[in-house]
């Protein structure tokens, strides 16, 4: 068993032996594992959980024998246990060092920034969205920051060096490169399905 395969278990095992994961199901237990998943991504995203913890547990509590305000009280057991860390703990980490990033994070978030245009021209080209986003996952990982603090100093480096808007320039790019790919892709799949109808079925649209 690899360690990943290892410290996977033993949050299943931690998550499961919570106050409240004692009390589940299979079922109602993996349910709220997910959803734990999806907040703790949310939390790294944006740096806040409290609406989406409150839309999952109604929808978790939903068909379920208990009510909202015990759905949420699940999953915070079962975000904890497979964490090891609450879910305001997890955000207060986050805020804590984006309050504290170090002295070069101007140089990591520009390469970062500049990384978006080279996502977005070379190999499988890319949207900007696509692109902006890949890039600041990276640096929020390499940082432990939110993706959405890494986005703002993305954009602060990239302002700062070439006096220019990120979006802007990215969007640029996506009508120099991408743009004409994705039109290509369309028009190649429309010709596909026009010559995957059936012969009958042309001569039927001739005649109408």
């Amino acid at each position: 068993m690899t360690n990943a395969e290892t410290d996977r278990q033993q949050s299943i095992t931690a998550a499961r032996e919570s106050f409240s994961g004692r009390t589940l199901t299979k079922g109602q237990f993996s349910e709220a594992w997910a959803i734990s998943g999806v907040i703790n991504r949310e939390i790294h995203k944006s740096g806040s959980f409290r609406e989406k913890l409150t839309d999952y547990a109604h929808a978790y509590a939903r068909s379920e024998k208990f009510d909202a305000l015990r759905g949420e009280t699940i999953l915070r057991d079962i975000y904890t246990g497979r964490f090891g860390q609450s879910m305001n703990q997890t955000r207060e980490g986050l805020v804590e060092r984006e309050n504290n990033l170090p002295a070069d994070i101007q140089a990591h978030a520009l390469h970062s920034a500049e990384m978006v245009g080279s996502l977005i021209r070379e190999g499988q080209t890319q949207p900007f969205y696509q692109a902006y986003d890949a890039a600041a996952v990276k640096l929020a990982d390499e940082m432990k920051i939110t993706q959405s603090g890494a986005k703002a100093q993305m954009k602060e480096a990239f302002k700062t060096t070439h006096g220019r808007d990120l979006y802007e320039a990215g969007k640029e790019l996506e009508d120099a490169y991408h743009k004409p790919v994705r039109e290509a892709e369309i028009a190649s799949r429309k010709a596909e399905k026009l010559e995957a109808r059936p012969q009958n079925y042309t001569k039927n649209r001739s005649m109408a």
